[in-house]
């Protein structure tokens, strides 16, 4: 069983709902992402990952555990060659909070990916910094990270 887990925090000087539209969005999560997250969002139905290669190559596939708009959105991760091998998937946690409730004008993001393997582990711990620095730059300038 995959034990390793990857928390990382982020404050941006946002919105909630512009958080949440960023990651619901395709075109602007390819700005900051350089893919796009497809789904109809309802616990139980599958997501995928695309990259914006003008392939349509799929990254990552899973299934949506928990969607609370403007809050958290919880899923399970697997690259698409594993996904019939549950042993395989991890877990992904996106909460979105208000960072200064007196404003409301600073988000605190938070993303846990747990149940991971340690190759999986290491992949992530370069991608999910730099993917996150890129929506905190895309969200406070109006431009994500060329990466």
């Amino acid at each position: 069983m995959n034990q390793e887990k990857f928390v990382y925090v982020s404050y941006i000087a946002t919105t909630t709902e512009k958080v949440w539209q960023a990651l619901m969005d395709g075109e602007l999560t390819r700005q900051f992402w350089k893919s796009e997250i497809v789904s109809d969002w309802t616990p139980g139905s599958s997501w995928q990952h695309i990259k914006d290669d003008g392939k349509g190559t799929v990254e990552h596939v899973g299934t949506v555990l928990e969607c609370i708009p403007g809050k958290r959105l919880a899923l399970t991760w697997v690259g698409p060659a594993n996904a019939a091998d549950p042993a395989k998937h991890s877990k992904l946690a996106i909460d979105i909070d208000k960072g200064d409730p007196k404003s409301g004008e600073l988000v605190r993001l938070t993303v846990t990916h747990e149940e991971l393997s340690p190759e999986v582990h290491r992949g992530i711990s370069f991608g999910w910094p730099l993917v996150l620095s890129s929506l905190k730059s895309l969200l406070e300038t109006g431009r994500g990270i060329d990466y």
